[in-house]
């Protein structure tokens, strides 16, 4: 995998207003119950059947409230562990690792969760098509959660905005219809940016396709209505499938001949991954 740090953004802020959430008044139960003089070995330790994201954050958490932290990974992001595989071994005051702890797995626990349900759909879908995430991310966190995706092998739609024109339902509705939202597109957008445009039914295709969409969603079609589109479209415009399309009917889209399929589900309500984090004992074992 790539270094995160150059694709990853304001990982540096969004760290920094983590710790400042978990932190606002210190760490009472920490500094309570154990003596600032005590190091302790921590261990993180995958709990499930997991595809790993986030390493590198979760360090950069421990090293941020102690700089002097010995941070060791034994995977690296996009691995699949298995349950009871050791990732990662931490080494520090205990009282930092105590506060960090949370935060650190908070991170890497959503991560490795989109991460994990990413490449479940990478590979139902096969080669046949591309899974991409959606705009429909953590709020702060979208540097994160499409990192993760690209860990779990998928891709990335637009990152915002600005990034690309992709014309939905209430777009047409302002601009008048299909025809008059693409052509205003066209004579705005950048001569580098194709035009997308969701559509619900196979006459919303027909139009998208006369009016020079480069490419078209398919929005919430079941597998027949997808299968006609294919055969509308003849080769036209990249076509891309969006809207209920679960784990279980994955594989049958992707044979339809489509594109792309995007899943909102990857990173709007994905389960945390079970990661532990344990200190160890006196005696030197931590399972």
């Amino acid at each position: 995998m790539r270094d995160p740090w150059s694709e990853l953004g304001p990982v540096a802020a969004i760290i920094e207003a983590a710790l400042a959430e978990d932190l606002a008044s210190g760490d009472v139960t920490g500094r309570a119950t154990v003596s600032p003089e005590t190091r302790a070995s921590a261990h993180m330790v995958a709990k499930a059947d997991i595809v790993v994201a986030g390493l590198q954050v979760a360090e950069a958490v421990f090293r941020r409230v102690e700089p002097e932290v010995e941070f060791s990974a034994y995977v690296r992001d996009g691995a699949r562990v298995a349950p009871g595989i050791e990732i990662a071994r931490i080494v520090g005051p205990a009282q930092a690792l105590l506060a960090a702890e949370r935060t650190a797995l908070n991170f890497l626990q959503r991560m490795s969760g989109v991460a994990t349900l990413t490449r479940a759909y990478v590979d139902a879908a096969g080669e046949r098509c591309r899974i991409t995430d959606t705009r429909k991310t953590m709020p702060g966190l979208r540097a994160l959660d499409r990192y993760a995706v690209r860990c779990g092998g998928g891709h990335n739609h637009r990152n915002d905005l600005g990034a690309a024109v992709l014309i939905k339902e209430n777009h047409v509705r302002a601009a008048g219809g299909i025809t008059a939202a693409i052509q205003r597109a066209r004579n705005c957008a950048p001569h580098t940016m194709r035009v997308e445009c969701e559509v619900t039914s196979h006459d919303e295709l027909g139009e998208a396709l006369a009016a020079g969409a480069d490419i078209v969603m398919l929005d919430n079609m079941d597998d027949e209505a997808v299968r006609e589109a294919v055969a509308i479209n003849k080769g036209q415009a990249v076509l891309e499938v969006s809207g209920g399309v679960g784990l279980e009917r994955i594989a049958a889209v992707a044979r339809l001949g489509i594109d792309v399929i995007s899943v909102g589900r990857l990173t709007h309500s994905v389960p945390a991954a079970d990661i532990s984090l344990l200190f160890e004992r006196a005696d030197g074992t931590w399972a």
